[in-house]
């Protein structure tokens, strides 16, 4: 995690640098806007920014845009009042943090950004012969290919390869391919000369460069246009590089990492993804089971979750009834680890008590229990039968409402139950940042109340 901090801060950028750290960030402090600009422009990244609201927050943000840098902004500020956060989020910032800093909230915002701190949970004998595979390659220089459903971990198992390899020390740079459009992925991952295209107001270096020495990983490489896919399989295959706009060719040192949701051997077939790019890219394949197939796993994540949220939202301990384990472990979870975990922490806020009981673990509307078959007999439990009979009206409900509607709730609902943090919804939702932020800006265009950092969408 690289954390750069732009402006002093109010006198607290030392405590809040030493926080960051202390949670395991590099940190990096520039005084002035176009001093961190330029850096990010050579190659010195950041997975987030922290920056002083009294800074020119709208310029930083624009210029971001402008240059496609994909990073988050937090803006800080000492004694600041609800009209200064509100203008810095207005500006472009993500989420406003008062100084000086509470730890618990900078991790908060760290973990929100960041996946590299989830730890690899491990039970299930399916899941131990993939990390007994992982283990084995790690340390070579083979490109791997990271296959499984989505939400199951396969970034999370890439940066666990990274961490085992003789690379660990170097840069873990990962780009989801299926996030930026297909006109800006090339620069992203190739970087650009001066002019080579509007917005192109200085050199940029790409992500191949930026991980030189360490690994990169695409992210959902299936998404990628035929045309960027030959320009990839040469930088493999050459371990060279052109930038948008070059007139030579740069040597980079780099291992490459790769995941895909789909069948990449039939996207061959289907002639959208190049045979020989899958054969560079497929030198070892891991292939992460679905939750589903590994049950013994569910119970461990499910313990992990719990004990995280408790912590995040300030409760007491809080552990998982008998009952409650057996529901997890029928659950298929179709959405895997990311629907476990969402499960997980409204569970959290729903007990009463020290103990959450099955009753808790409930869908995204808060009616239905996950573990509920989809016709449903009476249970003899008046609570149960009532919430049944409750979802099966909500289902029902669902008839002559359009796509939109649906699903602006189901975005609106998440981003309430995330107390209005856009990267967690994110997150939840299996969309990237960009995406929701434009959804919610139509919203908010449309006159729809969309809840902002710490607030709770008002019941309709």
């Amino acid at each position: 995690m690289r954390v750069m901090m732009i402006g002093n801060l109010g006198g607290q950028l030392s405590v809040a640098s030493k926080i960051a750290f202390d949670r395991g960030a590099k940190v990096t402090h520039f005084d002035q806007i176009e001093q961190a600009l330029s850096a990010l422009r050579a190659g010195r990244g950041a997975d987030l920014i922290m920056a002083d609201y009294n800074l020119d927050l709208a310029s930083l943000t624009s210029a971001l845009d402008a240059e496609r840098i994909a990073v988050p902004v937090v803006a800080c500020g000492v004694e600041a009042d609800a009209t200064g956060a509100a203008n810095a989020i207005r500006a472009g910032a993500r989420e406003f943090i008062p100084l000086p800093p509470d730890p618990d909230m900078i991790a908060a915002v760290l973990e929100a950004v960041a996946d590299d701190e989830r730890p690899m949970i491990v039970s299930d004998p399916a899941m131990q012969r993939v990390i007994q595979l992982a283990d084995q390659i790690a340390g070579s220089e083979a490109s791997v290919l990271i296959t499984g459903e989505s939400g199951v971990g396969k970034e999370v198992m890439a940066r666990y390869v990274h961490k085992q390899s003789r690379r660990a020390s170097k840069p873990f740079i990962s780009v989801n391919c299926a996030a930026i459009p297909e006109n800006l992925l090339e620069s992203e991952l190739f970087g650009h000369e001066k002019g080579a295209f509007t917005g192109a107001v200085t050199r940029r270096i790409g992500k191949f460069e930026e991980a030189d020495g360490g690994t990169l990983l695409l992210d959902e490489i299936s998404e990628m246009d035929a045309r960027l896919q030959a320009k990839l399989l040469r930088a493999i295959q050459e371990r060279e590089i052109d930038r948008v706009g070059g007139s030579k060719p740069i040597k980079v040192n780099i291992r490459i990492l790769a995941t895909s949701n789909r069948n990449l051997a039939d996207a061959v077939k289907e002639g959208i993804f190049r045979e020989d790019l899958l054969y560079r890219l497929n030198v070892v394949n891991l292939r992460i089971p679905p939750l589903r197939e590994r049950k013994l796993d569910a119970v461990e994540l499910a313990n992990y979750f719990v004990e995280k949220y408790a912590a995040a939202n300030g409760l007491p301990g809080k552990r998982l009834s008998d009952e409650a384990r057996e529901c997890v472990q029928a659950h298929d979870w179709p959405g895997n680890v990311r629907e476990l975990e969402n499960a997980m922490h409204r569970a959290v806020l729903l007990s009463v008590g020290d103990v959450i009981d099955a009753e808790a673990i409930r869908s995204p509307d808060g009616l239905e229990p996950v573990a509920a078959s989809s016709h449903p007999m009476p249970t003899g439990n008046p609570v149960v039968d009532a919430a049944t009979q409750s979802a099966s009206a909500l289902n029902t409900s669902l008839v002559g409402r359009t796509v939109a509607d649906v699903e602006q709730d189901l975005i609106l609902d998440t981003l309430s139950h995330c107390l209005g943090n856009r990267t967690h919804a994110a997150n939840i939702l299996g969309i990237s940042i960009r995406t929701l932020r434009n959804k919610l800006k139509a919203y908010s265009e449309a006159g729809v109340d969309v809840p902002q950092p710490g607030e709770v969408r008002e019941a309709i």
